[in-house]
Formats: C-alpha cells, sequence, structure tokens
C-alpha cells in the first residue's frame, strides 16, 4: 500500500545512504525503482543515468577504486539486476566497496516456492549474486529498509571489503516506513598479538636479503607511509602487485617499479630469505600460476588469516589492519645498512627493464613515455583488458595510490569506458581511459552518458581491429585467426555523433602526445584513437618466463 502521510521506503533508502555518505549513485530506471529515482535526489544524492546496467556497476565500482568511498549502483528487478553480474564479479575479485541496490517482483504478487510469471519475476533474484559478492540482503518489510543498507554498507567496507547485493522488493519503495532503529554497531577490531609482532620484528632485522610484498589491502588501508619507512629500515625493495600500483611514491628509494613477471625483478623475490607480505592473497596472475617458488621464510599481515595462507603457507601470521601492523612492526626497527645499495640496483633494474621494452616493442616504449609525459598529475588511468592495457597495468609509472584503476582481478574485459564515468564522477581528476576497440564496444552507448553529464573522461581507443591478445595466441600457437578480426565502426564519426570531440592518429608518436595532450585539458569528454597493434608484455601468460 502506498503511503498516504508518513514517511516511504524509498525516502528511508535514501537517508540510509546519506548515512552512510553516499552523494552519488549510478543506475538504469525501471518500472520497479521509479520511487527511488525520486526519492534519492531529493536527499541529494547525484543519480547519474547509464544506458547499461552492467555500466552502472562498472561505474560504482570505478568510484570506489577512485575515492575508497561506497560505490552504490541502483538497477531493477530480474533482467536489470542480472545484467550487472560480470560486473559485480569484477569488484568482488578486485576487493571494490559496493552496493548494488535492485528492486524484486512487488510483494504482494510472489507466492513461496512458485514464480508465477509476473513481470521481470525471477525464483531467487538474489541467489544470482551469491557467487560474486560478500553479502546477499533482502529487506524483509519497508520498515527493514534502512537497517539492511546500513548494514550491506558496513560489511562492503569492512576488510576485505567487497560489493553486496541488497533486494527491495518493489512496493516496499511507496509504502509507509516506521522510523528506523537507531544504526548498531558491530565493528570488529582485530589487534595483532604483542608476541608474534616481536618475533616478526626480529625475523626481519635479522634478515639478510628481505622482501616486501605489498598487495591491494594495505593500498586500501593507507599503509603505503609505514610501508615505505619499514623498508627503508630494513633496505628491503617493496615490489607491488597491480592492485597495490602506487601505494608508494614513484622516487622512493626501495621501489620496484616494474612487475614480478620480469626475471630481473623476479631474481629479487628468489633471492629473498624473508619476505613480507602485506595485504595479498598471491593470486595466480601475480604468482604466474604459483610457480614463483615460496620464499625460506613467508610472514604475512592481513585481516583474514585464511586469505592470507591459501595460496603460501605462512611460517608467521599477524592478523590486524595493514597500516596499524605495519606501523607497529617499523617501531623500533632498528635501520639497517645497504639503502644506497639497494637503490642503485633498483635503478639498474628500471634501466634494463626500459631498454628491454624499447628493443621488443618500441610503440610499447612510446605509449607508455607519452602516458607519463602527457597525463595530469590529478587524473586517474583507467586500463581495460587489452594489450595497451596490460603494458600500463605493468610497466605505467603511477603517480600515486588510486590513480591507476585495472581490471586485473577477474579480468573482466569492457571495464574500462564504464568505470571511468565513476572515477570521472567522483571529482577527484580526469578520467583517462585506455581501452582496446573490441573492448570499448561493450560500453560504447555510455557515450551519451559522458556527454549528458559533461563527465570529465578522455578515452583512448587503441585500434587494432581486433581482440589483439587472442589474435597474438592463435599466431603463437600456429592456428589460423578465428573470431578475433573484427569489423569496426567509425569511432571518430561515431563519437561524433554524441556531440563528443573525437580525432584519430596513427601510432603513439608526437600526434599523438600533442592530441592527448590538448584532450587531457579540456573540461569535455573526449575520444582518440589510435591505429596501432602491440604485441603484449611479459605480465601475460603467453610471455611468463617461469616454466
Amino acid at each position: 500500500m502506498a503511503a498516504t502521510g508518513g514517511c516511504t521506503g524509498g525516502r528511508r533508502l535514501a537517508d540510509a545512504l546519506r548515512e552512510l555518505e553516499v552523494d552519488r549513485a549510478f543506475g538504469l530506471p525501471g518500472v520497479h525503482n521509479l520511487p527511488a529515482w525520486n526519492a534519492l535526489p531529493q536527499q541529494g544524492i547525484r543519480l547519474i543515468g547509464v544506458r547499461h546496467e552492467q555500466s552502472a556497476a562498472f561505474a560504482a565500482d570505478g568510484y570506489a577504486r577512485a575515492t575508497g568511498r561506497l560505490g552504490v549502483a541502483v538497477v531493477t528487478t530480474g533482467p536489470g539486476a542480472a545484467n550487472t553480474l560480470a560486473a559485480v564479479g569484477e569488484a568482488h575479485a578486485s576487493a571494490s566497496p559496493v552496493i548494488v541496490i535492485a528492486t524484486d517482483v512487488p510483494s504482494t504478487l510472489r507466492t513461496p516456492g512458485v514464480v508465477r510469471g509476473s513481470l521481470h519475476e525471477t525464483s531467487d533474484q538474489a541467489a544470482m549474486f551469491a557467487p560474486v559478492t560478500k553479502a546477499t540482503l533482502t529487506a524483509d518489510s519497508p520498515d527493514d529498509i534502512a537497517r539492511v543498507v546500513r548494514r550491506a554498507g558496513r560489511i562492503a567496507r569492512r576488510p576485505q571489503s567487497g560489493p553486496v547485493y541488497v533486494g527491495i522488493p518493489a512496493d516496499f519503495l511507496t509504502a509507509e516506513a516506521a522510523d528506523p532503529l537507531p544504526a548498531e554497531s558491530t565493528e570488529v577490531i582485530h589487534r595483532v598479538d604483542v608476541a608474534d609482532l616481536l618475533q616478526a620484528r626480529e625475523v626481519l632485522s635479522t634478515a639478510r636479503r628481505p622482501v616486501i610484498w605489498a598487495g591491494g589491502g594495505a593500498l586500501r588501508a593507507g599503509a603505503g607511509e609505514a610501508l615505505g619507512e619499514l623498508a627503508e629500515c630494513l633496505a628491503a625493495p617493496i615490489i607491488t602487485t597491480y592492485a597495490a600500483r602506487g601505494i608508494v611514491p614513484p622516487d622512493h628509494p626501495c621501489r620496484a617499479s616494474n612487475p614480478v613477471h620480469t626475471p630481473e625483478v623476479g631474481a629479487l623475490w628468489d633471492e629473498a630469505d624473508v619476505v613480507l607480505a602485506v595485504g595479498t592473497d598471491f593470486d595466480g596472475m601475480m604468482t604466474q600460476n604459483w610457480r614463483m617458488p615460496k620464499p625460506p621464510t613467508l610472514i604475512t599481515i592481513n585481516v583474514d588469516t585464511a586469505d592470507a595462507a591459501k595460496n603460501y603457507p605462512p611460517d608467521l601470521q599477524l592478523t590486524g589492519d595493514a597500516r596499524e601492523v605495519t606501523e607497529n612492526l617499523a617501531l623500533g626497527m632498528p635501520r639497517r645498512a645497504g639503502l644506497t645499495e639497494l637503490s642503485r640496483r633498483l635503478d639498474d633494474i628500471e634501466t634494463r627493464v626500459r631498454r628491454r621494452i624499447r628493443r621488443e616493442e618500441p610503440q610499447a616504449a612510446e605509449l607508455l613515455t607519452a602516458l607519463a609525459e602527457t597525463v595530469p598529475d590529478d587524473a586517474v588511468l583507467v586500463s581495460d583488458m587489452c594489450v595497451a592495457g596490460y603494458w600500463i597495468g605493468g610497466f605505467y609509472r603511477v603517480p600515486a595510490p588510486r590513480k591507476l584503476a585495472y581490471p586485473m582481478g577477474w579480468g573482466t574485459l569492457g571495464f574500462g569506458f564504464p568505470a571511468s564515468l565513476g572515477v570521472a564522477a567522483a571529482g577527484g581528476g580526469r578520467a583517462v581511459c585506455v581501452t582496446g576497440d573490441g573492448g570499448f564496444l561493450y560500453g560504447v552507448g555510455e557515450l551519451a552518458t559522458a556527454i549528458q553529464e559533461k563527465l570529465p573522461i578522455t578515452v583512448v581507443v587503441v585500434d587494432d581491429s581486433g581482440y589483439g591478445m587472442l589474435r597474438y595466441d592463435q599466431t603463437r600457437g600456429g592456428l589460423p585467426h578465428e573470431g578475433v578480426d573484427l569489423v569496426t565502426p567509425d569511432f571518430v564519426g561515431l563519437a561524433k555523433s554524441f556531440g563528443v570531440d573525437a580525432d584519430r592518429v596513427d601510432g603513439f608518436g608526437r600526434a599523438f602526445r600533442r592530441r592527448l595532450r590538448e584532450f587531457t585539458r579540456s573540461e569535455e569528454p573526449n575520444l582518440l584513437v589510435v591505429a596501432a597493434e602491440l604485441t603484449p608484455p611479459l605480465n601475460t601468460s603467453p610471455r611468463w618466463y617461469r616454466r
């Protein structure tokens, strides 16, 4: 029954989101969720409408990565909810704090255990989300909406962060809802065991060749400064996962700026007698499917002991917040000699790796140089699953935390451009998206969103007329090209038809630099097409050196 004078469930939804400090969300309206589209803006929440629900969840993910805050997607029932699943899976694999709020069939039309065939009905909508979320929550009544949304926010942000599904029967949004109960506090604070901390400090201080391995959990916890201080005390190189790129400044003397997939950086791991792993689970993409040998001594810092131990069994586990534990570990840690020698070695590794890139793929060297010279300091670089993106994910010098969004959680093609909507809407700087021609077509309709919302996005489409990575795999295997050569549109003409400024250049030389500099200084969305075909870098699985 619709509310006649009291507060509606839609208003309770908006109030709960404001309580969670949500000020913008991404979505697509449908017949069941229209009351949410009315209620949220009335409470100061900017709703950015997209052209496909998958883009709403990708945009929420991009927003969360750029800000560290909750990303919110608002979608409708059945197919609208289902359309978000690939993007929610990427958020789950990358530990992005996202809430997907989906309406469900009105409660008045439900019969328990029976699919009656009402509009958009499924047998169990929440169950679709169970494998790709931290939790699935459903409001049991209009009065329950605020409690469920608050709980979703707590779960999504609690380390290890990740996406949460919230289902709300459509009729609850217009029904009268009672005042919500005060927010409950269920925060669990992990305090590291003092004896374990002292043991870890002793092991690290006596190590001959220590290495620090920093993962996404370290970046999300804001542990960069503490890690940098500890690394200098130990004269230990810092190797980062894709999710931790930028955790320490580019000029930090202990930063290994290239991926562990290069033999030069891999040697640091192989030589280590002690590895301190902070906020990581040692996934297959970083360890070349666990071909990297377990170090003689492994110490882990993680809020989740099972997650820390599932791939390489640790010799010592420190359970707690990555920043807090690292700060405590660094307290009283004696400074050892060798920092100057380590810095020289890392500089030498950098020189050798860059020389290798120029020799093996000069176009990639040009791309990386052009990005370094032209991308504004406050911009966030968003990479898609494409060959150019793999070069960026591994070898771009990320200037600061949260300045690179890379979908090497689940490896989800089509992430780049829609995620850029969320990055740009965050208001912290321009989104610069590098995508391939195939992946860009997944969300090309969002050009309409970019121009309608006046989002500061520069899209760089590297056009090799196909799926370049898969083409490489087929060529390498002596197979004919099947399914990888694509008919592509006139991207410049297509962008201009949406009112988006666009241009096309050949290669990553002077013309590319000039146009990219101009486009990234604009206040409007724009698109730059680059005709180029790159070979994949060492951090892609066909080129892994460990066999």
